[in-house]
């Protein structure tokens, strides 16, 4: 059996995926990724994730760089989960999120409304061109 056969892959034929920082354990981003994206993940150490808004493979970082490079790929408990550990490169402080954060996870729960609590190291429009 394919180890790919483990994983309980959604009516879409996606599973969630999570980069989780290797060095620190900040948890950098949430991803789907088919089987064809997680395959390359395993081959390359690099993180692959497929865009359900524009249909296709996402190699992470091939737009602003901010690549993945994956040093352990995990299943949870009930084989539908990835946690991908990873070391963000491509700027320091190292950026995951599009918004030109360390994390996608800056927005924090205050007194009943979405706060930003992690600054924007690096301008998305200088990112993106």
């Amino acid at each position: 059996m394919d180890w790919l056969d483990n994983i309980k892959w959604d009516a879409q034929g996606l599973v969630p995926a999570i980069a989780q920082e290797d060095s620190t354990g900040d948890v950098l981003m949430f991803a789907w990724m088919n089987r064809e994206a997680l395959q390359k993940t395993a081959e390359l150490g690099r993180a692959v994730y497929f865009s359900r808004s524009r249909n296709k493979l996402w190699f992470k970082g091939e737009e602003s760089g901010h690549v993945q490079t994956v040093h352990d790929i995990r299943l949870d408990c009930d084989n539908d989960v990835i946690l991908l550990k990873v070391t963000q490169q491509g700027h320091a402080p190292a950026i995951a999120c599009h918004t030109g954060r360390h994390s996608c996870f800056y927005q924090r729960l205050e007194a009943g409304a979405w706060r930003a609590v992690e600054p924007v190291l690096k301008d998305p429009e200088s990112i993106y061109k």
